[in-house]
């Protein structure tokens, strides 16, 4: 096979990939840049602010929460949460940050929503139902139920306040899982816009070499053979 022919074969080849690289690039950018816009539209659509920096109490004090500083830092649309990164940020150091500190003072750290679910329906109600027995059968006795009526109300306000408190969670690790799913969305996003930027560099060098390829072809004697005799 002549030089210039095998140069030509190769260097078209080449442009051929360096189109298609260009055009699969073309379309993961696109993605991307969806990915972006949506997170964008659906975060600015929730309002979310963060607590400007100088009124943090605590909350940036865990690791990673120095974040939290960094974007509530500015004025209100400085401080409002857009992105992915700061979604990432209020999920995990600010909503989690009060979320333990709520289950603390209760008296159930570590508590989730779902934990609690025994308690509120099982362990209380079943104090609840001691008290008022105790109470029952003071009274069916001719017995002082002072103390018992008040252990009684003390027993069914701490159901009220846990099941408050269950209820409370309920939201924050919603919002929070909401969050954080954006985040991960955000973040296939961007790895998707990398790839893209690849496809770009690829085709680029597969553009330089055609076109080197080409000029070589041209610049090689007709009768010049490459391969066989």
């Amino acid at each position: 096979m002549k030089r210039r022919t095998l140069d030509i074969l190769f260097s078209s080849g080449g442009l051929l990939f360096a189109v298609l690289f260009v055009v699969v690039g073309l379309v993961l950018q696109n993605q991307a840049d969806f990915a972006k816009d949506t997170v964008a539209q659906q975060l600015g659509a929730e309002k979310i602010y963060f607590t400007p920096a100088a009124n943090l109490n605590g909350e940036d004090k865990g690791p990673g929460g120095d974040c939290l500083v960094k974007y509530g830092t500015g004025d209100e649309a400085a401080r409002q949460l857009l992105t992915g990164a700061q979604a990432e940020c209020y999920a995990n150091h600010y909503i989690e940050f009060h979320i333990g500190e709520m289950v603390k003072a209760a008296g159930y750290e570590g508590a989730t929503y779902a934990s609690l679910g025994n308690v509120v329906r099982g362990e209380l109600p079943a104090a609840v139902e001691a008290a008022q027995k105790a109470v029952d059968d003071a009274k069916a006795a001719g017995q002082p139920t002072a103390d018992l009526e008040a252990a009684l109300k003390a027993a069914q306000d701490k159901l009220t306040a846990v099941s408050g408190l269950r209820n409370t969670l309920f939201q924050g690790e919603t919002l929070r899982g909401m969050l954080l799913t954006t985040y991960g969305f955000s973040i296939f996003g961007e790895r998707v816009g990398q790839v893209a930027v690849l496809c770009f560099v690829a085709a680029g060098i597969l553009l330089v070499l055609s076109i080197a390829g080409f000029i070589h072809a041209f610049r090689t004697p007709k009768d010049e053979v490459a391969l066989g005799a």
